[in-house]
């Protein structure tokens, strides 16, 4: 069956989530973040595009943009070449990384590209990995709140108040607030953090998921069986974190 093309926003202005192939980590370290956003930038500025917030999780990216010449689709797709190369090359891996058609929503009013920018300032929180918005090291709360980098802060600030200081007090008011939001859903609820699993692995001798996948098949199927045993542990959660399909992880 064809797949549907996308819903063409009226706006020009779409809510993006780029994630990895089977929900599998995407970023190892704070470099890869860094170098991300360091490629975010370059194409922002090469193809004029306005980023309004951001929200870098491990798995799993959040953008929300306004395209202006070039349609977001090829760009986002560019980006995402970009970033591959980079990290294939830094943890001597080839192939895919990420799932090859992002998610994308259109967001066509003012109350609903509010929300969003909440939705995506918050999702370090649903995920239980930050008390406070303002925690949250790898989003573009940072950039609202101190200095402006990749962001357009004006346009956002501009819908609380005409006045700076009052639009940023509006404004963190606004993303502290408890929300429902549910905007193009991509959260998954575990029993234990995927930071957990991740920290056993680096204890057993695997500090990131390209090294688990080159093991042989015996060894590597051994680690799988030792991680199904973890109480808490899921079977989705386990091929989420290494990037190994559902089917392996279950025969191991």
């Amino acid at each position: 069956m064809p797949r549907l093309p996308r819903k063409k926003s009226k706006t020009g202005i779409y809510h993006i989530i780029i994630r990895g192939v089977n929900r599998q980590l995407i970023f190892e370290d704070n470099e890869d973040k860094t170098t991300f956003l360091g490629i975010l930038l370059r194409f922002i500025k090469a193809y004029k595009l306005e980023l309004y917030c951001y929200c870098l999780m491990d798995n799993h990216v959040h953008l929300l943009v306004k395209e202006k010449d070039d349609p977001v689709s090829q760009i986002v797709k560019r980006i995402s070449a970009s970033y591959v190369h980079w990290y294939n090359k830094k943890y001597e891996r080839c192939g895919h990384l990420f799932q090859e058609r992002f998610k994308s929503e259109p967001v066509e009013n003012r109350d609903y590209f509010m929300r969003v920018i909440r939705y995506i300032h918050q999702n370090p929180l649903k995920a239980g990995l930050a008390q406070s918005v303002f925690e949250c090291e790898w989003t573009s709360i940072h950039e609202y709140t101190k200095k402006e980098q990749l962001i357009n802060t004006a346009r956002v600030f501009n819908l609380f108040s005409k006045k700076r200081t009052e639009a940023i007090s509006l404004f963190n008011e606004y993303m502290q607030q408890s929300s429902e939001d549910n905007c193009l859903e991509d959260y998954v609820k575990k029993l234990i953090p995927d930071s957990e699993v991740i920290s056993i692995l680096k204890e057993w001798g695997y500090p990131n998921v390209p090294i688990l996948q080159r093991l042989e098949k015996e060894n590597r199927n051994s680690i799988l069986a030792k991680l199904k045993t973890l109480d808490g542990v899921t079977i989705q959660q386990i091929s989420r974190v290494t990037g190994i399909s559902k089917s392996v992880i279950q025969r191991a």
